[in-house]
């Protein structure tokens, strides 16, 4: 009988480690492509946050500007660096009408989120997800960092699984034709 794992560890070592990064890149990239769907132009869910202040925000309240929505966790490395990012993208369009909302991921430690909020300095909304109702209402969201860029009429326009590349989030600002600059 055929045993896959015997013919694997009869290789020499050399192709052993040959297979197993070849098996590596495989997988990486077949993570790297794999996107959930997001319908054009989708509308975005009707849901109100609580920041970590106590402040409600409603998102269809938002509508007329353009909103970034972005599930992260103190414990995601990815989403941690991504601050800096998302702090300068903040400040740059702020003051020409752009929110944006991080919303802490149900199993995230509350306290935790406040003292990661804190020590970043974070300018903009930070909310917590204690009960997943955000992260149901956008899809099941369970991987971190997820961000929705939301156009002024309410609709998402784009969904990014992964560290967000700041450069591509302001040529998709422009697509969409959100004014703010």
């Amino acid at each position: 009988m055929f045993n896959p794992l015997q013919v694997f560890f009869s290789l020499p070592q050399w192709q052993r480690r040959l297979a197993w990064l070849g098996l590596i890149v495989v997988v990486g990239v077949a993570l790297g492509l794999w996107q959930p769907y997001t319908p054009a132009r989708q509308p975005a869910p009707a849901t109100v946050f609580t920041s970590i202040e106590g402040t409600l925000t409603d998102l269809k309240a938002l509508t007329g500007k353009p909103v970034i929505v972005t599930f992260w966790a103190t414990d995601c490395h990815s989403c941690v660096e991504e601050i800096p990012d998302l702090i300068d993208l903040y400040q740059d369009y702020h003051a020409q009408g752009l929110e944006m909302i991080a919303v802490a991921m149900f199993h995230d430690i509350p306290s935790h989120v406040v003292e990661m909020t804190q020590l970043k300095q974070i300018p903009y909304t930070v909310a917590l997800d204690v009960d997943a109702k955000h992260a149901n209402a956008f899809g099941r969201i369970f991987a971190t960092p997820t961000t929705f860029l939301i156009g002024p009429d309410n609709t998402i326009v784009k969904q990014i699984i992964g560290k967000i590349k700041p450069d591509l989030v302001r040529q998709w600002l422009d697509n969409v034709k959100i004014r703010v600059h």
